[in-house]
């Protein structure tokens, strides 16, 4: 909002200088951007709300000068526009004979309007152009110039239509209908929709309802007659209709944030004071007036304890009662408590605290005493799945992972989790219209970027799918697991089984218990190299691994042997098995004894430790398999596997007790087809 210094100072007696009255406003809530100085005279440009619309105007802001600076006084224009303008003939019929409105929709609540004869419209003012440029307007003509300037008084937008050009004279405020089209003042035409509201006369829509006009009626160097609209519109349908037609004008500005639906006729009648002192015509008797129903504004508790409670200063009773007063709000006061009625143009005053804001911006933020912050505070840090993911975050880097942080809008993309993407309404660019269903994507980018080689990678972030926003953590490897030996020794490279040791590795730290299923039928994996991760004993499925599928990798300038994995972290943090347990160290030594066996390499690994925990009993404390060979001596088919049993009991266990144990599982193993090497 840019006013010029002598603007303001129209309406408000005042000894401050315009860098003061900037501070001032700043204090109440409303910034000043910038003071510059455009033909000789400084001009003002204060920052308004989005809820503040009674700011968009000299009005709006010389009620708060006046409010907060006791040695401020208001000029007998702010007292003239304070009470409307009346001109005295707002009840003569003659405006009646002339037009008539209609509003046959909820988005317009008021509608007024006069008829001016006899005009002649040339060039406006030299002190009204005068002040229009200084603010960044170009001056136009004497209807146009002035319909601007009543604006920027008052706040209220005002249309001036050719009245020789409107259908039967009539006005008619409806909603358009599907396949209207439009042409308005930018020379733009405009196909419009059922949720546009539109000023349309006996026939045809002839502007935007609190947007912009339309050409066909438009006032022009040859208008004689002028029929002057002056509305009040649903702030949410103005802005609903400007953002879908793609205009932004000054009206819609004030419209957006609230105009005051009692300024109506004022605009009005400030226009027919400044048109009769330019150009000697007066309108045409009468206003026409439509306004089905008036807004009923709630009585607010405030309570002086309160507002001193949250202020954090002492304010005298009567203080809070002229702070009120002076915003324009009526006051019922009952010794410490107050009824409050906020003002017509003060839709942002809804509850208590509201009123307690406003308290403060008037006796002043800058009385509040220092002090120290009191109470106590609770122990700081991450809570439940927030601590789960900070604690896979760090475990995924002690696995020798390199975290990626990617934006959750993207693209469609090969590795997308099947199921539909969740797509942005109003997206930035094609390339960030979709929130992402899966981390892999962005793990597969960043690994392309960073040249596709020897890269292992995780992100842990939100993902959204089937219309659920959830916590996922992604990991990409491919390529060496360390740097080439100088000894000549080959660096090892990330196959399916390493990065299954980093999956078990983050459920382990998580607590739960899962087993790796063999397939699960994703399209973007490898048929063959794949399983789903679900929780022990619930079956509950809580990611997935697997090597890329060639085709997709290809695709994606990836290695062929591209691992990934993706875990459902919401869910493992409802599996994770809570508090941790803890046991004490053994007395007793463990027994080791090792198997090698020869067997299918069809037989999944899985079975055969089923096998050997059920063999060996409560005895087994751990297994695991260190060696696996295929080659001479060997059948075609089959492999060795080298195999490690750790048994312990309360008791020291015997050589002879410890191979007896061996034994039930060789036979175990042997009963699935194994042979003992």
């Amino acid at each position: 909002m840019k006013l010029t210094e002598s603007m303001f100072r129209d309406m408000v007696e005042t000894p401050m200088s315009a860098e003061e009255i900037g501070d001032l406003l700043t204090m109440t809530g409303f910034e000043l951007e910038e003071i510059v100085e455009v033909e000789g005279e400084k001009v003002l440009d204060v920052n308004v709300m989005a809820n503040r619309g009674d700011g968009a105007s000299v009005l709006g802001l010389a009620r708060e000068v006046l409010a907060k600076d006791t040695q401020a006084r208001p000029t007998p224009l702010y007292t003239r526009l304070s009470e409307g303008c009346p001109l005295g003939d707002e009840g003569a019929p003659d405006g009646g004979r002339l037009t008539s409105v209609q509003i046959e929709t909820p988005d317009c609540t008021r509608y007024a309007c006069r008829v001016f004869e006899g005009l002649t419209n040339g060039e406006a003012p030299g002190w009204v152009q005068e002040r229009l440029r200084k603010v960044g307007q170009r001056p136009i003509s004497m209807l146009v110039d002035l319909t601007n300037y009543v604006m920027l008084e008052t706040g209220q937008p005002l249309h001036a239509f050719d009245m020789d050009t409107l259908r039967e004279g009539r006005i008619v405020v409806r909603q358009a209908q599907t396949g209207e089209r439009m042409a308005t003042l930018d020379g733009q035409e405009h196909e419009l929709g059922p949720t546009d509201c539109m000023i349309c006369d006996a026939e045809r829509p002839v502007a935007v309802a609190g947007v912009m006009g339309g050409g066909d009626t438009e006032v022009s160097a040859t208008t004689t007659r002028c029929l002057l609209e002056s509305a009040h519109f649903d702030h949410r349908s103005v802005r609903r209709t400007r953002k879908r037609l793609g205009l932004q004008t000054d009206a819609s500005y004030r419209f957006e944030r609230y105009a005051d639906p009692e300024g109506v006729v004022r605009a009005l009648n400030r226009f027919a004071e400044l048109l009769a002192e330019a150009m000697g015509v007066r309108p045409v008797p009468g206003v026409v007036d439509v306004y089905p129903a008036p807004p009923v504004r709630p009585t607010l508790r405030l309570r002086r304890d309160r507002a001193v409670r949250l202020l954090g200063m002492d304010v005298a009773a009567d203080e809070i009662e002229r702070s009120l007063l002076a915003l324009g709000n009526r006051v019922e006061r009952g010794g410490d408590e107050f009824q409050v009625t906020p003002p017509s143009w003060r839709i942002d005053l809804e509850r208590e605290d509201d009123l307690v804001e406003e308290v403060g911006r008037v006796y002043g933020y800058e009385k509040i005493p220092e002090a120290l912050p009191a109470g106590s505070t609770g122990i700081g840090g991450p809570k439940g799945a927030e601590a789960l993911t900070d604690r896979l975050r760090e475990e995924a880097l002690r696995c020798g992972l390199d975290q990626t942080l990617s934006h959750s809008l993207g693209d469609l993309h090969p590795l997308d989790a099947p199921g539909k993407r969740v797509t942005v309404r109003n997206p930035h660019s094609p390339e960030m219209a979709h929130l992402r269903n899966s981390t892999l994507p962005c793990l597969a980018e960043n690994a392309r970027r960073n040249g596709g080689r020897d890269v292992h990678l995780f992100e842990a972030g939100r993902v959204f799918r089937d219309g659920q926003e959830t916590v996922a953590l992604g990991v990409l490897s491919t390529g060496g697991l360390d740097a080439p030996s100088w000894g000549g020794r080959a660096a090892q490279t990330a196959d399916f089984f390493t990065l299954k040791a980093v999956v078990e590795r983050l459920l382990d730290v998580a607590g739960v218990e899962a087993t790796l299923e063999p397939g699960g039928g994703d399209p973007r994996l490898h048929p063959t190299r794949q399983a789903t991760v679900r929780a022990a004993g619930t079956g509950q499925s809580l990611g997935l691994i697997g090597q890329v599928h060639p085709d997709v990798a290809e695709g994606l300038d990836l290695p062929a042997t591209t691992f990934v994995a993706e875990l459902d972290l919401t869910g493992l943090a409802t599996s994770a098995q809570g508090e941790l347990h803890y046991r004490p160290v053994h007395r007793t030594p463990a027994a080791r004894r090792d198997i090698a066996i020869a067997i299918e390499k069809a037989v999944p690994f899985k079975h055969i430790e089923e096998t050997l925990v059920a063999a060996c009993g409560d005895v087994l404390e751990r297994h695991w398999l260190f060696d696996v060979y295929e080659g001479k001596g060997i059948e075609p088919g089959q492999h060795s596997l080298a195999i490690a049993l750790q048994f312990r009991k309360a008791g020291t266990f015997t050589d002879e007790e410890a191979n007896q144990v061996r034994d039930a599982a060789v036979a175990a193993l042997e009963a699935l087809g194994a042979k003992l090497r």
